[in-house]
């Protein structure tokens, strides 16, 4: 398709660095236009066949309104991810105008990589999840800053293994400190807790209606057959990846795919590690989780009617099984074991073998 035109934006929060590459040339029509609906429409208007033009700009901190906007004038725009845009070493200079041109070219040479766009309502969804992972966060430095104040002022509580329950909430209430500002310090402190907690609690209950609409019941219903996930880690793992289509194994959609990027591309993060650590975490909670998956009806009412024919009583997945009554032979006729030696154990030398040692 030699006849498109390629455009390049280097968007930012208040102006937009944009080279238009045109066919059949190799150098770019270079301006910069405010980062307005009105500004981005007056430059695409310009062109007389929206059908032969191709944009595209970098995924950033201003979200995907610059594509909402070109999309909706029947141009094609694509959000390219960052981390894998090619770089030549020894190009050390960095301008807007520079990357707008690294855009065009590359986009031209079909090099670069598109994200997915969500719609705005799996964005809404994003932005909730996200909101209240902050504020679970602030709950968590505020319960910090009140075990701290009270370490202070040696006020314990008897029961170290309950905090942070109601009876220990209880309790904090009914503190009272000698100083009037050591007093209202504290109370404080509580106030601000209480506040994320509530707002914790509104959250929750808010992804809890969501999670039975559309377009999240399916995925959830769907990842809430594993165990260890409910509905709050499915709903965060369907917000962040909106579409698994589009990642080819499991560790790539976990961002924890070894290899996947090259060190130099994420400065100050273990190599291989992209994108939100959310979907990563959820997953690994998961993982770790002690609750059993859920069990079909069906399964579970054949369960019980084999434990009732067999007459003992139906296995947990805790409770271990009954033992044999088959009482173990005596051992006193059995001949003493002989402690094992290195050289009763052949499988050391195949394993020292296996990894390499002398």
């Amino acid at each position: 398709m030699d006849n498109l035109t390629h455009m390049g934006l280097d968007v930012h929060k208040d102006t937009i660095a944009v080279a238009v590459l045109r066919p059949g040339t190799i150098t770019c029509d270079e301006r910069v236009i405010p980062n307005t609906p009105e500004a981005i429409r007056k430059l695409l208007s310009r062109h007389a066949d929206p059908s032969l033009l191709r944009t595209c700009y970098e995924a950033g901190p201003t979200g995907y309104d610059t594509h909402r906007v070109i999309t909706s004038l029947g141009i094609a725009c694509d959000v390219i991810a960052p981390s894998l845009i090619p770089k030549r070493s020894g190009v050390r200079v960095k301008t807007d105008r520079a990357d707008a041109r690294n855009l065009a070219r590359l986009h031209r040479a079909g090099e670069l990589v598109a994200v997915r766009v969500p719609t705005p309502a799996e964005e809404a969804v994003l932005d909730l999840v996200s909101a209240r992972e902050e504020i679970k966060a602030d709950r968590r430095i505020a319960r910090q800053r009140i075990r701290s104040f009270l370490l202070r002022y040696g006020k314990r509580y008897p029961k170290p293994t309950d905090r942070w329950s109601f009876r220990f909430e209880v309790w904090l209430r009914a503190l009272r400190f000698e100083e009037p500002l050591s007093q209202a310090t504290f109370e404080h402190l509580l106030g601000a807790y209480f506040v994320r907690d509530s707002q914790l609690a509104a959250i929750d209950r808010q992804i809890e209606e969501l999670a039975v609409l559309d377009p999240l019941a399916e995925p959830v219903a769907r990842l809430r057959a594993f165990r260890g996930i409910d509905t709050l880690s499915a709903v965060t793992i369907a917000s962040e990846t909106c579409d698994f289509r589009r990642f080819g194994t499991a560790a790539s959609y976990t961002w924890r795919s070894p290899g996947s990027f090259p060190p130099s591309t994420r400065a100050g993060r273990a190599p291989g590690t992209a994108g939100s650590p959310r979907p990563a975490t959820s997953t690994y909670a998961g993982c770790w989780s002690k609750l059993p998956g859920p069990i079909g009806t069906h399964l579970r009412c054949a369960a019980s009617s084999r434990s009732a024919s067999k007459g003992s009583r139906p296995r947990s997945w805790r409770t271990p099984g009954p033992r044999s009554a088959v009482s173990p032979a005596p051992t006193a006729s059995l001949p003493p074991r002989r402690a094992p030696t290195r050289r009763s154990l052949p499988w050391r030398a195949s394993s020292r073998a296996s990894c390499g040692g002398r």
